[in-house]
């Protein structure tokens, strides 16, 4: 944090495992991916706990989730459908910097490959400016959790102090249009770009991206 606290972040489960449900009920599976291959961390206090279907995807991925791929093994994005990038801040503590999820973003801008990410995810697409690359999503809309938001955490305990930095400030700094000013469960799609912006957006993302995903995946 700005004030040198600590956080203990991750994927927020609610922005991971939703849109996960819808995509898994139009048929497709996984490879899960962190960057150093260390396991996936969720903020398991947003844990639906009371939500079976949830629990079940959850369990189906445990041992994915424990032991994921790291993103320099995937070489191509041959065969796949798209790249989902949960939310959470976690999203924000080494994505943007990741030489490797920069070569796979800029693969699927390349071929138009559906990119779904959803609250604070898409802070991770500053990823293809990694390696003096050029940014690849200049001129998209997106939504995202807002930087007037984020900053008010703090004040009802949320967060332990600022942001290092602003996830909204930051991709509209290389040319992303931010189009909500609020969160309120919205999407949008420009391109293969397909973003949420918020954990209220987590099903409204789902039911948007997963019949793009098919439409992809049958061309």
């Amino acid at each position: 944090m700005k004030n040198d606290k600590v956080f203990n972040t991750g994927n927020h489960p609610i922005e991971m495992f939703l849109p996960m449900l819808h995509f898994c009920d139009a048929g497709f599976t996984f490879d899960i991916a962190t960057v150093s291959g260390g396991p996936v961390v969720l903020e398991m206090w947003a844990y639906p706990t009371k939500d079976e279907h949830v629990k079940s995807l959850h369990e189906s991925v445990q041992s994915m989730m424990e032991k994921p791929k790291k993103l320099a093994d995937i070489e191509s994005l041959d065969g796949y459908a798209a790249i989902f990038i949960p939310g959470g801040h976690g999203a924000m503590v080494n994505l943007p910097e990741s030489v490797e999820l920069g070569r796979l973003l800029h693969e699927a801008h390349d071929k138009s490959l559906p990119t779904v990410t959803l609250c604070h995810g898409p802070a991770a697409l500053l990823a293809t400016k990694a390696g003096e690359k050029e940014f690849a999503y200049g001129g998209y809309k997106s939504v995202c959790f807002t930087d007037k938001t984020d900053g008010t955490t703090p004040s009802f305990g949320y967060l332990p102090g600022q942001m290092p930095w602003k996830c909204q400030e930051a991709l509209e700094t290389q040319g992303i249009e931010i189009v909500n000013t609020s969160e309120t469960g919205a999407t949008n799609v420009d391109r293969e770009l397909i973003t949420g912006d918020s954990p209220n957006a987590a099903q409204n993302l789902g039911v948007v991206a997963a019949p793009i995903l098919v439409e992809f995946h049958a061309e």
